[in-house]
């Protein structure tokens, strides 16, 4: 059974900001099969975003269009969960890629494997 990643609304954007290709970095990480997951309200947050304007637009604008050509499971927020961030720490037996540091520290806390960008060049997994 494939292992589940979950991809927070502020990873999205890493390609855009830091020119980091997320899903070849994810892909180097993973030795075991495993499979993209975003939550549709983190889709919604991006719309949010765009419509804000600014540099922050034209990052959501290449962000959308990328995420046109993954393989993503766009999938509800888990029953209960109000936010993307309370929807990740529902999460169990998954991995969430994420740049939110009190989310990190919350889903470190748990136990929970993440995913994150380090010195703006390659993601690491850490427990």
């Amino acid at each position: 059974m494939p292992i589940k990643i979950y991809l927070d609304t502020n990873f999205l954007l890493i390609p855009a900001q830091f020119k980091v290709d997320i899903f070849e970095e994810i892909e180097r990480l993973m030795d075991k099969p495993y499979e993209l997951y975003v939550f549709d309200k983190s889709l919604k947050e991006l719309e949010d975003l765009e419509k804000k304007g600014g540099k922050l637009k034209q990052e959501v604008k290449l962000t959308k269009i990328l995420l046109k050509s993954k393989a993503l499971n766009i999938v509800p927020l888990p029953f209960g969960a109000k936010t993307v961030d309370e929807g990740l720490l529902s999460l169990t037996d998954s991995i969430v890629a994420t740049q939110d540091m009190a989310l990190k520290r919350q889903l470190a806390a748990k136990h929970t494997k993440m995913i994150v960008l380090r010195q703006k060049k390659y993601l690491m997994m850490v427990n």
